[in-house]
Formats: structure tokens, C-alpha cells, sequence
């Protein structure tokens, strides 16, 4: 039964006049922008402050993995403790006094499409502190929350409808993702794919609106950047056939993390469990990061050094075995981030592994090559969302138009094999 005093509110009405949805839009496009430039800028300052580096500029030539492994081995084990403090008491603290935290997806099918203020910027925020310490989950949820919170704000106090609330609020989502990693067509089709499964006029323009204004506004602090700096990769017979014979490889893979992901996830005990957890979690990633500097952070690093061929087959399966490790414990321990840069990463050693026996029997193809198919393939499934996978990471290394034929194959290949596995795993558990 719905609720009388909201029925009466100005959301409900059933239509909103053109003007105040065009305003609605561009002040959610420049708030999703200014509110991702701010915690890019936050994350860049915690980080060279936490490893030492580039303590002069905010934004810097030098990486973050560069200052990682420029930092003492002490010093790495003494920041990913702290994280582990920070993530603890901060995800402890919100869960036991703040209100119910409301997903962006929930907000967008719900008939009230807000979300709590205060809890999700808290949310937010602690997200891009642990992982600015080395949290290896991923950052792209605080900006969009960030700008679905702003959007959904908005959306009340200019007495849009519910429908169209839901849409400024996805809208929001997609614009504080291309605000953060300066992918304005990436974000539009997140919104379109992802969050509200339509590509109609009444969804398009606003999310492609937004998601331009915001990566725009953005830029005026982060500049006018792309993610990764990939050498000049050409496409040949070798990565097509790779890429329809790996491609279910892919799948299968992730599949896998999926399932892990998400019953870690599950598992997560909000008592006073989560900060023990938390402590213990990061100071053994910290551990490891003395011997493997690759660790720490979202997989930004790792993928850098894949689509650049820089990781031997031996390292890069480490590191894979590794990142999914620590990136299921850190869910499990309490930690909460997003997992797009992350199964970008993973996609990408993955494919450095397949591709380096391949070049055994057929060589003529670089492993930064490899690497970006792979990740494209590994993210579309993982995430479920193969348009903006692939989107996301012609944007994110500006490859060549080449690349279309082995990453839409790749993708292909990937999402059919994920679904099969996940239709015959509900099977067997019917049956079971």
C-alpha cells in the first residue's frame, strides 16, 4: 500500500515540465563532476602523503605504483595496517550508528529514489580513504554515489516524478563515473545498459548529457587525461583466434570471482568482528606488498604493467592469484569498494598468462595486446555489462579501432560461457 503524505508530494506528479528537467540535468552533471574531481583529488593527496611520493603536486607524472614500491618495506606494511584501522572502526562506526545504507540500484527501481545523505557520503568518503591506503578494491562506486546521492537531492527539490527521478538519480551514477576516470561515453552507457536496461530517448539524452558535463567539469582539476598509456598495439590474425578460443576461458574465470566475490560479501560479520578482521586483512596484504609492491591499490598498477607488456608470465600469474585473493578477503574481512578496476586487472594478468603460452605455438602478437582483450572480455563478465566493458576500455587506453573484431569476439565468447555456467549451476543446485 502506498504511502498517503507521499503521494501527495511533488515527486509524484506524473509529468515534469521540460525546463526543470534540462536544470535538473545540468546541475546534476556539474555536481557529479565537482563531486568526482574532489575525490580524485582526495585519493591522489592521501595516497603520496601515505607512500611519500610527488608530496608537491596532487597530480603528478609519477604513479602510484612507482611511490608504492619507492616507499620502505616498513612503510607499506605500517599503511595497509592502518587501512585495515581506518576500514574497521570506519565501516564498524557507519553500520552501527548510521542510517541504512540504500545501493544506487536499489534507489533506481525503488518508488522513492533517495538515498541517506550523511551515511552514503560517509560511505563514500571511507571508500576512497582505504583505497587511497591500498584497499585493493576498486574507487568507482564513491564518485557514483556521490553523484546519484546529489542527483536524487535534486530530483526532490525540483519535484520531478518518480520516473523521472530514477533516471537523474542513474544518471547521477554514470556522470560521477565518467567525472573520476574522464570516460564520458562510458558513463552515459553504464547508466543505459547497466542501471536502467533501456536506451529510449527519455533515458538517452540526460544520461549522455550529464556523463559529458561531468567528465568536462572534471577535467578543469584532473585534466584532460586518459587512464592508461598504452604503446601503439596492432591487431592481427593471431589475437582473433585467441580471442575466440579464450574468450569462454574468460568466462569461466569470471564466473569464478563473481561466486567468491559474492559469497564473501555474504559473509560479512557487522559485529565487533569487522575491525579485528579489517586489521588483520590489510596488515597481511601489507606483508605481502614487501615482496610484491603490485598489491596495493585497485589493480591500476598491475594492469598498467600488463597492457604495457611489461609482467612475465610467472609474475603476472602471481599476481593474479594473489589479487584475487586478497580482493575476496578484503570483502570478507568488512571492506567495501567496487570491483571494475579490479576485474580489469584481472582480466588483463589473466590474458598475459593464456597469451604467453599461446605465443609458444603462435607468436606475432605483443602481451599488451593480449592484455587489453582480456580485460575487456573478464570485466564485460563479470560486471554483466558487455557494451560498457568494451566502451569503457577503448576509453580507458585509446587503442586503436583494430581492436573492435578480437574484443567483441572476446566479449562474445565470454558472455555466453558465463551464462551457460551460471544456468547450469542454478541447474545443479535445483537438483541437488
Amino acid at each position: 500500500m502506498s504511502n498517503p503524505a507521499y503521494v501527495t508530494e511533488p515527486a509524484r506528479r506524473a509529468h515534469s515540465p521540460a525546463s526543470t528537467l534540462a536544470l535538473v540535468t545540468l546541475l546534476t552533471g556539474v555536481g557529479a563532476g565537482l563531486g568526482g574531481m574532489l575525490l580524485a583529488l582526495l585519493l591522489h593527496a592521501i595516497q603520496h602523503l601515505a607512500f611519500g611520493y610527488s608530496l608537491d603536486h596532487v597530480i603528478s607524472p609519477e604513479t602510484f605504483l612507482q611511490g608504492v614500491t619507492a616507499a620502505s618495506p616498513e612503510r607499506r606494511l605500517l599503511v595497509l595496517t592502518l587501512c585495515g584501522v581506518v576500514a574497521g572502526l570506519g565501516w564498524w562506526t557507519l553500520y552501527r550508528f548510521g542510517r541504512p545504507l540504500v545501493s544506487i540500484r536499489q534507489a533506481v527501481k525503488s518508488d522513492d529514489p533517495q538515498m541517506p545523505l550523511l551515511s552514503t557520503v560517509v560511505h563514500a568518503l571511507l571508500q576512497i580513504v582505504t583505497v587511497a591506503l591500498g584497499s585493493p578494491l576498486g574507487r568507482e562506486v564513491a564518485p557514483r554515489e556521490i553523484g546519484a546521492v546529489w542527483a536524487g537531492w535534486l530530483s526532490r527539490r525540483a519535484g520531478l516524478s518518480v520516473a523521472d527521478s530514477r533516471i537523474m538519480v542513474a544518471c547521477g551514477a554514470g556522470a560521477g563515473l565518467a567525472a573520476v576516470y574522464n570516460v564520458p561515453l562510458g558513463g552515459a552507457v553504464f547508466v543505459l545498459e547497466v542501471l536502467l536496461g533501456t536506451f529510449g530517448w527519455k533515458a538517452l539524452v540526460p544520461a549522455v548529457a550529464t556523463s559529458a558535463i561531468a567528465a568536462w567539469v572534471a577535467q578543469w582539476g584532473l585534466g584532460n587525461e586518459h587512464q592508461y598509456r598504452v604503446p601503439a598495439l596492432a591487431s592481427n590474425l593471431s589475437l582473433v583466434v585467441w580471442a575466440v578460443v579464450c574468450g569462454p576461458i574468460f568466462g569461466v574465470a569470471a564466473w569464478g570471482f563473481t561466486e567468491l566475490t559474492k559469497r564473501a560479501r555474504a559473509s560479512v560479520n557487522k559485529d565487533w568482528r569487522l575491525p579485528v578482521l579489517c586489521v588483520l586483512n590489510f596488515a597481511i596484504i601489507g606483508a605481502l606488498a614487501i615482496y610484491f609492491p603490485q598489491l596495493p591499490g585497485n589493480g591500476k598498477g598491475p594492469a598498467s604493467l600488463a597492457f604495457d607488456s611489461s609482467l612475465s608470465i610467472g609474475l603476472a600469474a602471481a599476481l593474479l592469484v594473489l589479487k584475487v585473493a586478497i580482493t575476496t578477503s578484503s570483502l570478507r574481512a568488512g571492506a567495501e569498494g567496487g570491483l571494475l578496476t579490479p576485474g580489469l586487472a584481472n582480466g588483463a594478468l589473466l590474458a598475459i598468462v593464456l597469451g604467453g603460452i599461446w605465443s609458444l605455438f603462435w607468436p606475432g602478437a605483443t602481451m599488451g595486446a593480449f592484455a587489453v582483450i582480456g580485460a575487456a572480455a573478464f570485466l564485460a563478465a563479470s560486471m554483466q555489462m558487455p557494451i560498457t566493458a568494451v566502451v569503457l576500455v577503448f576509453e580507458f587506453t585509446r587503442i586503436s579501432q583494430d581492436f573492435l573484431i578480437p574484443v567483441l569476439l572476446a566479449v562474445g565468447g565470454s558472455i555466453l560461457t558465463f551464462q551457460a555456467v551460471t544456468n547450469a549451476a542454478a541447474s545443479g543446485k535445483r537438483h541437488g
